[in-house]
């Protein structure tokens, strides 16, 4: 391989690192103005389209194969799969989930070459970004870096998380663009991001005065898989019932206005299970207060009964005021994709065979009104943020990260859902199996969350609110525009060249 060549890998292997440092469970988050840079350099340098593409290809396997290592311990503990089948099912979801970015470096090398870089590759990071959504499987965007960065992440509510990542992805092209020893005007551009101290500042610090009860019963997986009888289940919603009359270690004796049980490692059946009903009405009528239970509900599809991941919310009277049926199925964990499904068992009791819910779902709780969505769903901003669009005033998270361990995954996942607390400005109450259950501000700050892997009782605060952000009030419109641009920029750069 020429020396050129041999740099330029070694440069997009450099940028995939340093992406994977920019988020935990290493958190250098400083890094994300800096780290596709290396990459961006390499694009410069490089005249041939496919080797441009293998460079990102590269780069972004490293970075999905990095932040995404726990992909294998799920398929390996819980998928059923030996540690060869694991790991090869994990090398081809890196491999994969790299190929857009080398999409991405594909088509940046011509716009790289031109006045407009900045602005042009900026608008292509986002457009390829955002695409992951539609990919199979989406995680972090570099804009999620921004979530603890004040003057960025006060972008989100009007451009969801696309707008920090554009100004992120526009900071290391300047970076490259120095390195490249470009002309200074080049960097001319980075005068349109002067505006940003003049939004509106996110509400630091804010704390709510509406009180929550949110049980974390901590049940690992492997209590589910070593056998989970009609005995078991009796006791441990006999001991939810109790935990849920606790006032948790803060020991303050305070009436709650909602009470949230997480998502669970075993299925829950309300609608299917005296005891299990009894039990829940119970605990809500105990409280006195409506309760948010995570439960399988079944519809009837085409002659046939299939589950659905549902959240409903009892009153303390009994009643369902609600039920919702999560819409977005988390892929090898509720559905398997083809051909994966020939030969990957269940990693959830009944994994491959829910059916997505249709409906968007807002509950009245007096004066108020609530939304809730089921973990994974945290990944798509719109699938959040159209529960506030239909009314909802806190939003409700109940999630299972019980899956993936001690591993990075649970504060990854909590970063995200931290993002959209800040593009929807509303709370998320986030109740999880074990951990990392918290409330998190409209600022993306969170309360101290109950310790991970430990039954607990979590007493906190929020608060109700009802403005509709940009960002909910027209969704995607940023990485549209962004798609444009970047079309525009790409366009231009090939006439550019040709001329």
């Amino acid at each position: 391989m020429e020396r050129s060549k041999a740099v330029g890998f070694a440069l997009a292997a450099l940028s995939g690192l340093l992406q994977v440092l920019v988020f935990p469970s290493f958190s250098l988050t400083l890094l994300a103005a800096f780290a596709v840079a290396p990459l961006l350099y390499a694009l410069a340098k490089e005249p041939k389209g496919r080797t441009r593409f293998l460079l990102g290809w590269l780069c972004g396997s490293i970075y999905w194969g990095g932040t995404c290592y726990w992909v294998y311990g799920v398929m390996h503990e819980y998928g059923g799969l030996d540690a060869p089948a694991a790991a090869a099912i994990y090398a081809g979801f890196l491999l994969a989930k790299g190929l857009p970015l080398g999409v991405f470096a594909l088509l940046a090398g011509p716009v790289l070459r031109t006045p407009w870089a900045i602005p042009g590759v900026a608008a292509l990071w986002v457009a390829i970004e955002g695409a992951h959504q539609y990919l199979g499987f989406t995680w972090l965007l570099l804009g999620n870096a921004a979530t603890s960065m004040s003057l960025l992440a006060a972008l989100a509510p009007y451009t969801g998380v696309y707008g920090p990542s554009f100004v992120l992805a526009a900071f290391n092209v300047a970076a490259a663009l120095l390195l490249l020893r470009r002309p200074r005007r080049e960097l001319a551009w980075l005068v349109l991001l002067l505006p940003l101290p003049l939004l509106p500042h996110l509400p630091d610090g804010e704390i709510g005065t509406v009180p929550v009860r949110m049980v974390q019963p901590a049940v690992h997986p492997d209590e589910v898989m070593q056998g989970w009888n009609a005995g078991r289940a009796l006791a441990h919603f006999r001991q939810m019932l109790a935990w849920s009359m606790e006032a948790g270690d803060t020991g303050v004796e305070e009436k709650p206005a909602l009470l949230i049980w997480p998502e669970y490692t075993v299925p829950v059946y309300y609608f299917d299970s005296q005891m299990t009903r009894n039990i829940a009405n119970a605990a809500a009528r105990a409280v006195g207060a409506p309760m948010v239970l995570n439960t399988v509900a079944y519809v009837e599809v085409d002659g046939e009964r299939r589950p659905m991941n549902s959240a409903i919310v009892i009153s303390p009277d009994g009643d369902v005021l609600s039920r919702y049926s999560k819409r977005y199925l988390v892929p090898f964990g509720e559905f398997t994709p083809w051909p994966f499904s020939l030969f990957i068992d269940k990693i959830t009791l009944e994994a491959g065979d829910f059916y997505p819910g249709q409906e968007v779902v807002v509950t009245p709780i007096g004066e108020h009104s609530i939304a809730t969505y089921i973990c994974y769903e945290n990944v798509f901003p719109t699938a959040v943020s159209s529960l506030a669009a239909a009314g909802a005033e806190a939003l409700v998270n109940v999630s299972n990260d019980s899956w993936y361990g001690p591993t990075a995954a649970r504060y990854q996942h909590l970063l995200i859902a931290r993002m959209r607390a800040i593009e929807t400005q509303r709370y998320i109450l986030r109740a999880t199996a074990d951990g990392i259950t918290t409330v998190i501000n409209r600022a993306g700050q969170i309360t101290p969350p109950l310790p991970s892997f430990r039954p607990g009782v979590l007493n906190a605060h929020f608060a109700y609110h009802d403005d509709l952000t940009w960002f909910v009030r027209f969704g995607e419109w940023f990485w549209y525009a962004s798609i444009l641009g970047a079309a525009a920029a790409w366009l231009a750069a090939r006439a550019m060249m040709g001329s």
